[in-house]
């Protein structure tokens, strides 16, 4: 999948008026996910991107561990949104992530991460009813 479609499946799922907005909700999601994940699954799923998207992911050498809350608030600070509005846009990007990069690739990267994380990999909306960050 090209950078191009990546951010128009985003614009249009998460009902984003602008690519440009899109893009900047890509760019935040990706950049604090590749904070998170180690070198090593961050390279292999930074290969499977075209070069722009796979960009975001290596902009942090080293991995942080933090909590899904901390990763929703960076994702927030990075896009300049308010938090629902920040971890409805986040897991739109994570599910195109997931059509565009192999199944395998996405189980290593959840394996890596806390148990709380699948809530971000499940595609459910938040709002009311949905499980707490």
């Amino acid at each position: 999948m090209q950078t191009d479609e990546f951010v128009r499946r985003v614009q249009e799922q998460a009902r984003i008026a602008s690519g440009d907005e899109a893009l900047k909700a890509v760019r935040a999601t990706l950049e604090t996910l590749g904070e998170r994940l180690p070198d090593d699954q961050r390279d292999d799923l930074a290969a499977q991107l075209p070069k722009q998207l796979r960009n975001y992911l290596s902009r942090r050498k080293e991995a942080e561990r933090y909590t899904l809350e901390e990763f929703y608030n960076r994702v927030a600070a990075r896009s300049d949104l308010g938090l629902p509005a920040t971890i409805e846009q986040a897991r739109v990007v994570i599910g195109v992530l997931q059509e565009a990069v192999s199944p395998g690739q996405l189980d290593e990267i959840r394996a890596q991460l806390p148990a709380k994380f699948d809530e971000l990999f499940s595609g459910e909306p938040y709002g009311p009813g949905s499980p707490s960050v």
